[in-house]
């Protein structure tokens, strides 16, 4: 075994034929293919598929002059991941790959998840584009020549095969599923994609460092597509068919689909928290208002209220400190997210937020709140001062005191802000210090 291949974990194995020559050599030669063009490794995770394995393979390597000629792709390698299968899978593979220069196996001695063999698939690869199919036989490899293309002509990043058209076989619970996630995603992000969950994509190599760190589950793939949509990254999606499954799926509805919600969510904590943030404040105000609204026509009509009204107002009270809190929290999750990403692109809403929730704002609002909070209790404190009691309404106290808690949590904000101005600092300076040095 060569020195490259013993270097690897003793669970991992890059397998072929002792005698065959090199893949780039084989198709460089006998298929007549421009060495100039990028190569396209293809990516097949299987875990126990020993009865669809052999026609997947076979059907990408029918499909690799198709490809070629209308994707614009030079070398194809089609590599095989055994995720500790239990069954023929990995047999088969190997003896394909026996006979076909074109085609290595990687076996995992234990199951590791359908993202961790992609990620070891993509490791060993050598093309420009790496791209993956399912092992299942639902997707057929000649569509790789129209997403290659799409890559090519449109500049994209991620291209994804669709599975959602017309007359595609996808059960109804995975199609509701998956509509479901897309109108999220596109909700939080602002970009839209139907298919966030396929199985199959081409991605330019030089891609997957943004793409990445990614789950090893079968939530790889909407967090690849959460993390490509909210990185700004250009993605796009090519129609393509979807045929029944050969075999038992591996995907839990229930158990699978809560993990692709926590993917998508933890993509969007990672680059847009904003927009969670937002959607809680929108969501709290909202909510406030309609609860809110006929206290305040009551109050308008009559300068007082009902003694009922208390729990209306007291819960109104609670939702405008939670609004006041998420707004606070998006706005110093974008001053927090420009250290580390320092040229991504700003949303209106976030500069108007940051705009507002300055520090010289906040301690502007911190001051007048807290002045107000005083003036609406005052007299009741002059009373109690004087005689021990006081005949203060409840709703001055209620309103008092939140203006003092927002008051107290605009404080806190401003604090916050002044901790990630000195970290900034600290690493503009630690960065031109580092320039120096290498200088």
């Amino acid at each position: 075994m060569s020195t490259a291949l013993s270097s690897l974990p003793n669970e991992i194995r890059l397998s072929q034929s002792s005698s065959a020559t090199p893949a780039a050599q084989v198709l460089g030669e006998g298929c007549g293919v421009n060495q100039s063009l990028p190569g396209l490794s293809i990516v097949i995770p299987a875990l126990n598929e020993e009865e669809s394995i052999e026609s997947t393979v076979r059907r990408c390597l029918n499909a690799r002059q198709h490809v070629q000629r209308r994707g614009g792709i030079g070398e194809i390698e089609i590599i095989v991941v055994n995720d500790g299968s239990t069954d023929r899978t990995s047999e088969i593979a190997q003896h394909i790959a026996d006979v076909e220069p074109a085609v290595s196996v990687i076996n995992f001695a234990h199951n590791r998840g359908y993202g961790a063999a992609l990620k070891e698939g993509f490791r060993q690869s050598r093309g420009e584009f790496v791209s993956f199919l399912d092992a299942d036989g639902t997707c057929d490899p000649r569509y790789f020549a129209d997403m290659c293309s799409a890559m090519h002509n449109q500049d994209a990043a991620v291209v994804l095969g669709s599975r959602m058209g017309p007359g595609n076989k996808m059960p109804a619970i995975r199609r509701l599923g998956n509509t479901l996630y897309a109108i999220l995603l596109g909700f939080l992000s602002g970009r839209a994609v139907t298919d966030t969950a396929s199985g199959m994509r081409v991605i330019r190599r030089d891609a997957l460092s943004a793409l990445y760190p990614l789950p090893d589950g079968l939530n790889f793939t909407p967090a690849m597509s959460a993390r490509a949509l909210l990185s700004d990254l250009r993605i796009v999606e090519v129609p393509m068919s979807y045929a029944e499954r050969v075999g038992e799926s591996k995907l839990h509805v229930m158990r699978d689909g809560v993990r692709f919600l926590v993917a998508i969510v933890n993509a969007l904590l990672l680059y847009r928290p904003s927009r969670i943030f937002g959607v809680l404040a929108g969501l709290c105000i909202f909510v406030a208002l309609l609860w809110g609204m006929y206290p305040l026509e009551f109050y308008g009509r009559n300068w007082r209220l009902e003694e009922w009204m208390i729990y209306r107002v007291l819960l109104c009270a609670f939702l405008g400190t939670c609004s006041f809190v998420f707004t606070g929290a998006a706005a110093l999750s974008e001053q927090m997210l420009a250290l580390f990403y320092p040229g991504r692109r700003r949303t209106f809403a976030g500069q108007l937020t940051e705009a507002f929730f300055s520090p010289r704002v906040l301690s502007v609002f911190a001051i007048a709140a807290a002045i107000g909070s005083v003036a609406l209790v005052w007299p009741g404190l002059i009373d109690y001062l004087s005689t021990g009691h006081t005949t203060l309404h409840w709703s001055r106290a209620i309103v008092a005191a939140s203006l003092l808690q927002l008051a107290v949590l605009a404080i806190v904000l401003v604090v916050l802000q002044q901790v990630v101005g000195l970290w900034r600092e600290q690493i503009e300076f630690s960065s031109r210090t580092a320039e120096s040095s290498d200088a």
